[in-house]
């Protein structure tokens, strides 16, 4: 976990900046790092996080600087939680707008999870002004990753929890449960009905990111250095989560208001499959590998939430297409970035010159 106090002696995060994106739209993004270092896009996952200080972990703030976006709709950026005018294009036009703003010819994008689908659509739309891509957990959106989530592990004993906001069983169609959870999380004066949708959603997520987590701890070979805190640290997000599940609704809550605007948005995207239309992904690799865009590839063997298989099959295309351009890696751990092997694997492909 980075301090608030890092080497630059100004702290991770220096003051948060605002871009006027077009009414009713403004993006909040921080910078941290060395001001005349290496920079570093760094893209939050989701949808509908909002960028953190764990993002900057991977990186040497001695040298490198850091820019960190909250995606349109989400985190700080306003207003908060909205859909209007909010697609993968639009977020692609956010950045590089950011990117004009800042008078950055280049630079490099880090990005994890949900990330990197947007890393792919801003590389294959402005492969110019990209100077490498560090991947990690590659999201295909795929009814595998997103069923598995929302249906098929609800359904399992150990993912279970109170209360029916959905039903788990595969036999709904899955654009069905998205768009009544959409339908839940929209309304301005939440009911309880989509309050407890966006709890359960929370916890469904933690358990499912513990799984993988788990999964990498009774690998073979000895423990991982590190993983029992983290692992710990995850136990006690899903204890609080479990328990916040019970609780009566408050209006005023900030956990409760924050979470009902992230997955506002990622019900949003995954309704539309992340506006990504069917074969986008590939022929977006396909863009950036043509274009000489090089690009590590990071995922965690146990990953519970993005098959590994993503990553080992862009990869594979990639060097198909540009041999030596891509790198592969697969680390002990689940789909989290800061575990202990995938952390180190980040920190060294964003460290290398």
């Amino acid at each position: 976990m980075i301090s608030k106090n890092d080497a630059t002696g100004q702290g991770p995060w220096r003051r948060q900046r605002d871009l006027d994106l077009g009414a009713p739209h403004r993006m909040a993004w921080h910078l941290g790092g060395n001001p005349d270092g290496e920079p570093w896009l760094l893209l939050h996952g989701g949808p509908g996080s909002g960028a953190n200080l764990s993002l900057l972990a991977p990186l040497d703030l001695r040298r490198q600087r850091a820019i960190a976006p909250d995606q349109r709709g989400s985190g700080a950026s306003r207003p908060r939680g909205s859909t209007l005018r909010n697609h993968t294009a639009a977020l692609v036009s956010d950045l590089e707008a950011l990117r004009r703003h800042l008078g950055l010819e280049r630079w490099s994008l880090l990005a994890g999870s949900w990330g990197t689908v947007l890393a792919l659509a801003y590389a294959q739309a402005h492969p110019q002004r990209v100077q490498r891509l560090v991947l990690r957990g590659a999201f295909a959106l795929s009814r595998r990753e997103i069923g598995g989530l929302l249906q098929g592990a609800a359904s399992g004993k150990t993912l279970s929890v109170p209360g029916a906001v959905w039903p788990a069983s595969r036999s709904v169609a899955l654009p069905a449960l998205l768009a009544r959870l959409r339908q839940l999380l929209q309304s301005g004066t939440p009911a309880v009905a989509g309050l407890r949708a966006a709890r359960r959603w929370a916890l469904l997520e933690s358990r499912a990111a513990a799984r993988g987590m788990w999964r990498a701890l009774l690998g073979a070979g000895p423990v991982v250095a590190g993983a029992r805190p983290v692992w710990a640290a995850q136990r006690r997000r899903e204890r609080r989560l479990a328990a916040g599940f019970r609780r009566r609704g408050n209006r005023s809550d900030r956990t409760d208001q924050a979470l009902r605007r992230k997955f506002r948005i990622q019900s949003h995207y995954l309704l539309h499959r992340g506006f990504v239309r069917p074969g986008g992904l590939d022929r977006a690799v396909r863009a950036v590998a043509l274009a000489g865009v090089s690009v590590d590839w990071v995922h965690g063997a146990f990953d519970a939430v993005c098959p590994p298989q993503n990553s080992r099959r862009w990869q594979a295309q990639m060097e198909r297409l540009a041999p030596g351009l891509s790198s592969l890696t697969f680390t002990r751990a689940g789909h989290l970035g800061h575990e202990p092997k995938t952390l180190a694997a980040l920190r060294e492909k964003v460290g290398r010159s």
